[in-house]
């Protein structure tokens, strides 16, 4: 299973309880084949959202079963857990 399908599984996985939002970290490319940045920092998890019982933001950095999490989205990870934020990686929907 690839990592976009974990994704869109966790998002209706946990629609009951939280609301979450897909991040493009990285560069696009327009038609025109200009680059542009999409100006979300190195380590961004994959999903981010609140939850729906307190609003509280979180975090989950998708992983498929061998995937291995890079150094970059260890620090965003702790760093937003640190400063209160639910983060975690999930692999699937019962992780999230």
């Amino acid at each position: 299973m690839s990592e976009k399908d974990i994704q869109n599984q966790i998002r209706a996985g946990v629609n009951d309880i939280a609301v979450t939002f897909r991040a493009n970290v990285g560069k696009l490319y327009t038609n025109d084949g200009r680059m542009i940045a999409t100006g979300l920092p190195k380590g961004f998890p994959d999903l981010f959202g609140y939850r729906k019982s307190d609003g509280r933001i979180i975090f989950i950095e998708v992983k498929t079963a061998k995937g291995r999490i890079r150094p970059e989205q260890v620090k965003f990870l702790e760093q937003v857990k640190k400063d209160g934020c639910l983060a975690g990686v999930a692999r699937s929907v019962a992780d999230a």
